[in-house]
């Protein structure tokens, strides 16, 4: 549970998360998101994203493509990221 509030308290991870979450799955890579960092912070925070199990990735051709893994996660912290998602 650590590692999961720990990715999700970085407000770019979060601002990922939020976005893949209102997103058709595999639809989203990783170059299609409006954060204000580079492409080597970009790939830093997808690896803090995947190492909590909240996003899966997959190559497609030239580009890689992102997944919020929603059920997978719900099912090890019921309720978590929903109350993440909520808007304050």
């Amino acid at each position: 549970m650590q590692t999961a509030l720990a990715a999700l308290a970085d407000p770019v991870r979060l601002t990922l998360v939020r976005e893949l979450a209102g997103s058709p799955v595999w639809t989203r890579s990783c170059g299609s998101f409006d954060v204000p960092v580079g492409k080597a912070a970009l790939s830093h925070h997808f690896t803090v994203l995947r190492g909590a199990g909240l996003v899966e990735q997959r190559d497609e051709g030239p580009k890689r493509v992102n997944r919020l893994r929603r059920e997978e996660f719900d099912t090890r912290f019921p309720g978590l990221l929903a109350l993440v998602l909520r808007e304050t």
